[in-house]
């Protein structure tokens, strides 16, 4: 007979699914409105032309058209151009 009560398990070793972030259009891609562009954690990617920014900073199209990524001042900033 055991002397000792058994410990709680812990969450550690579960694991957990991952949060799809990331670049979900590439240059070139046509993109109607309202189409995610990109999911991140931050600012990583800016928001160019015809590009809205949602409250967890996800990049989304604003009109139809084609997505374009640019530099600009060391930044990667993506513009949604009109077909």
């Amino acid at each position: 007979m055991a002397h000792v009560k058994s410990g709680g398990t812990t969450r550690q070793g579960q694991p957990r699914p991952g949060k799809r972030l990331g670049v979900k259009k590439f240059g070139g891609e046509k993109v109607g409105v309202g189409q995610v562009l990109i999911r991140q954690r931050g600012l990583v990617y800016k928001a160019g032309k015809n590009v809205g920014v949602g409250r967890d900073h996800t990049l989304f199209s604003i009109i139809d058209g084609v997505v374009t990524f640019t530099k600009k001042f060391g930044k990667t900033v993506i513009n949604v151009l009109q077909k």
